[in-house]
């Protein structure tokens, strides 16, 4: 039996209760709902938006942007795989236990949930794929935050991470997409440059069709679907 700590004047732990209490509050099919959302559901529909995120961007981009793009779609989901890497020795230093081990009263959706709390790795996977995407997407990227404040809500609301946990996600997920950026997007996109010259150019760009001038078609994109728009 966890002991009953005096937590009143904590904020953190206070909010994890707010929130967790609705899970004794919500139907049964509501909380099996946030469950698979938070254990799987967010982290597919993060992957699904970034798969859109490059088919978009390759057709929509000019031709010679089109590889810069689709490199920073790819950064995006490479950085995100850092970020989760990074997570393990930081959990090894820190240690902090579950929230269910440490208070009572708090409702566990998620069985079996062990190691330490901190820092929420599917909050830092789907922040670094949020905050990739808006370095070339304001649309997409805008979509992927509200996808990771999900995620932080589920987690909290599992009753398995404490609100800094998630927030720690959040920071360690952005802050690798930002900090490596200017290595992981010069070799990104010199490999997606380098593609676009060979038979695997569908995966950098579509192919325009020809007009009568004889230059092939390629419409601008517009200003509020990428970064990459002059």
């Amino acid at each position: 039996m966890a002991e009953v700590a005096n937590d009143s004047a904590n904020p953190d732990i206070n909010l994890l209760r707010g929130i967790n209490d609705l899970a004794k509050q919500a139907p049964r099919g509501v909380d099996r709902a946030v469950e698979f959302l938070g254990e799987y559901g967010l982290i597919a529909l993060t992957a699904l938006l970034a798969a859109w995120c490059w088919w978009r961007l390759a057709r929509r981009s000019r031709r010679t942007d089109a590889p810069a793009a689709v490199a920073g779609v790819l950064w995006a989901l490479v950085a995100a795989g850092i970020a989760v890497l990074l997570n393990f020795p930081i959990r090894t230093l820190v240690q902090r236990p579950r929230p269910f081990a440490e208070h009572d009263g708090i409702t566990v959706l998620l069985h079996g949930t062990t190691g330490s709390s901190f820092v929420s790795a599917h909050t830092a996977l789907i922040s670094a794929v949020a905050v990739g995407l808006f370095m070339v997407s304001r649309v997409y990227g805008t979509i992927g935050i509200l996808l990771a404040l999900g995620e932080g809500f589920c987690r909290v609301y599992l009753g398995v991470q404490y609100p800094t946990d998630v927030i720690g996600g959040f920071a360690l997920g952005a802050a690798t997409v930002l900090l490596l950026a200017p290595l992981g997007l010069a070799l990104l996109t010199a490999l997606t440059r380098r593609l676009a010259g060979t038979r695997a150019a569908f995966l950098v760009h579509a192919a325009r069709p020809a007009v009568h001038d004889g230059h092939s078609a390629a419409p601008r994109p517009r200003a509020d679907e990428t970064g990459l728009a002059a």
